[in-house]
C-alpha cells in the first residue's frame, strides 16, 4: 500500500520510514546499533545482499548482532497515527519464527507426520531468509531432514525408469536456490526431504555432522541419483557437490564406483544445466583421489564430457568439462578414452584460446599427456589431420601462459620429426620452434 497517496494533509513522521526503503514500516525492528529498519528491508540488506554492517551507522555486525529486535513501541506508534488520520493500517505482523516453533515440527515428524511437517518447514522457509537460518540453526532439523531422506534409499536404476525420467527434464532446468514446488502426488517424504535440506544451504558444519553421524551418507546419495525423477536427482547432485566441499581426503578416497558412476550420468543425460554444472564440479574434486578417476572413466565419462563439449554449452561449463578431461588424462585408461572418441583430440584443441586461461591451460596439459605418454603413430597423425598441431603453434604465437607454452614446445620439439615439414602446416612452418 502506498501510504502517501492515502493521507490528506498530515505529514509523515520522519521517523516511521524506513532508512532503506523510505518507506513507513510495517514490521519495525531495531539493529544492536539502535537503528530502526522495516524488517523486510534490512534483512533483504543483511541476509540476500550478504552485507554485515548497519546501513546507516557502518558500523560491522557480528553473527550475533543480525537477529534484529522488534520495536513494538514504534509499531504501536505507527498503527496509531494511521487511525488518526483515517489511514488504511498496517496489519499486526505475525510472530518470528523460533526454535521452539520448529523444534515442535521436528517432534511431530519424528511422530508419524513427516509429510505435514515438510511441507510447514518449507512454507516458513520460504517466507524469509531469516526463517531458512532459524530452521537451519535450531538442534536437530538438518540430522532429521537427513534421516528421512537416508531411510528411504533403497531404490534401484532400471532402463525403464530411466527413460521415464525425461518427462520432468524441463523441471530440472528451472531449479534455482529455492526450496522444491509444492509437494506432488508422486513425491515421497524422502524426497520432498531432499529439497528442502538443500534449500536450507546447510553450513560446512552442518554437512561435516550428517557425514559423521550418517556413515553411509555418500551411498544414500548415489541412491538418490539413480531414482526416476530429475527433480529428485538435481537436487541430489546439488547436495553432493555441497558435500564435497567439507569430505575428508579418507572420505574421497573410500568413494564407490556406484557413486561415481551416477556422477557421470546426470552429465550423460543432462539432468539440468546447473545439475550438469554442480556434476562436473563433483567429478573435478573426486578425480585427483584414489583410484576414483579410473572409476570415472569406466563409468564412460570420457565420452559424456566430449559429447558435451560438442554440444558447445555455456563457457563455465566448457571450462568445467575441459578441466574434468584433464583430470581423466592423467591415467591411462583415460588417454586411451579420450584418443579412441571420434572428436576427442579435435574437439579438446578446439576449446584451446575460446573459453578461458584455466580452460586452456588444461586442455593444453591433456593434449601434453596424450603426446607424451600415448605417441602412436595413428596419433601423432590424428593431432596433425584434426589441427592439434596448428593450434599449439598459435598459443606459442600469441604467448597464451608460461606454462602452457613450455609443454607446447615440449610436443613440438618431442614429434617435430613427424610434425615440422608436413604439408599441413606451411603456413605456421616459419613459426615451428625447431
Amino acid at each position: 500500500m502506498e501510504l502517501a497517496s492515502s493521507y490528506s494533509a498530515a505529514e509523515i513522521p520522519h521517523y516511521f520510514l524506513c532508512p532503506i526503503s523510505l518507506e513507513v514500516m510495517r514490521d519495525p525492528v531495531t539493529l544492536a546499533t539502535g537503528i530502526t529498519y522495516d524488517r523486510a528491508s534490512i534483512e533483504r540488506w543483511l541476509f540476500t545482499d550478504g552485507h554485515a554492517t548497519c546501513p546507516v551507522t557502518r558500523r560491522a555486525l557480528a553473527p550475533a548482532e543480525m537477529d534484529a529486535t522488534p520495536n513494538h513501541t514504534l509499531r504501536r506508534l505507527i498503527q496509531a497515527w494511521c487511525a488518526a488520520h483515517q489511514v488504511e493500517r498496517f496489519p499486526t505482523p505475525r510472530q518470528p519464527l523460533d526454535s521452539c516453533r520448529v523444534a515442535a515440527l521436528l517432534d511431530q515428524g519424528r511422530h508419524g507426520g513427516a509429510a505435514a511437517a515438510l511441507r510447514e518447514i518449507k512454507a516458513v522457509i520460504a517466507e524469509s531468509e531469516r526463517n531458512r537460518r532459524c530452521v537451519e540453526a535450531t538442534p536437530g532439523a538438518v540430522d532429521f531432514l537427513a534421516s528421512l531422506v537416508a531411510k528411504d534409499s533403497s531404490a534401484d536404476r532400471s532402463p525403464s525408469k530411466r527413460a521415464s525420467s525425461q518427462q520432468d527434464a524441463d523441471d530440472g532446468d528451472s531449479l534455482g536456490e529455492e526450496v522444491l514446488d509444492s509437494p506432488t502426488f508422486m513425491s515421497s517424504p524422502a524426497e520432498d526431504a531432499l529439497g528442502v535440506l538443500y534449500s536450507l544451504k546447510p553450513s560446512e558444519r552442518s554437512l561435516a555432522q550428517i557425514m559423521e553421524r550418517e556413515g553411509n551418507f555418500l551411498d544414500t546419495l548415489a541412491s538418490v541419483l539413480r531414482r526416476p525423477s530429475y527433480r529428485t536427482r538435481a537436487y541430489g547432485i546439488l547436495l553432493l557437490k555441497a558435500m564435497t566441499e567439507v569430505m575428508t581426503p579418507a572420505q574421497f578416497m573410500m568413494v564407490s564406483a556406484d557413486l561415481v558412476q551416477e556422477v557421470v550420468l546426470v552429465v550423460s543425460d543432462r539432468v539440468s544445466s546447473k545439475a550438469v554444472r554442480a556434476a562436473l564440479h563433483v567429478l573435478c574434486r573426486l578425480c585427483p583421489w584414489g583410484r576414483n578417476r579410473v572409476k570415472a572413466v569406466q563409468a564412460g565419462a570420457v565420452a559424456a564430457l566430449v559429447e558435451l563439449l560438442l554440444d558447445e554449452g555455456g563457457s563455465r561449463v566448457t571450462e568445467l568439462a575441459v578441466v574434468a578431461i584433464d583430470h581423466l588424462c592423467g591415467c591411462a585408461e583415460g588417454r586411451s578414452d579420450l584418443v579412441a572418441h571420434p572428436a576427442g583430440l579435435a574437439v579438446l584443441s578446439k576449446k584451446v584460446m575460446r573459453v578461458s586461461a584455466a580452460a586452456t591451460e588444461s586442455a593444453v596439459r591433456a593434449l601434453h599427456a596424450v603426446a607424451r605418454h600415448s605417441p602412436t603413430p595413428s596419433v601423432r597423425q590424428e593431432m596433425l589431420a584434426v589441427g592439434v598441431v596448428a593450434k599449439l603453434l598459435l598459443v606459442l604465437q600469441t604467448n597464451a601462459g608460461e606454462r602452457a607454452g613450455l609443454r607446447v614446445k615440449e610436443m613440438l620439439k618431442t614429434h617435430a620429426r613427424v610434425w615440422k615439414d608436413s604439408p599441413c602446416l606451411q603456413t605456421h612452418r616459419g613459426s615451428y620452434p625447431c
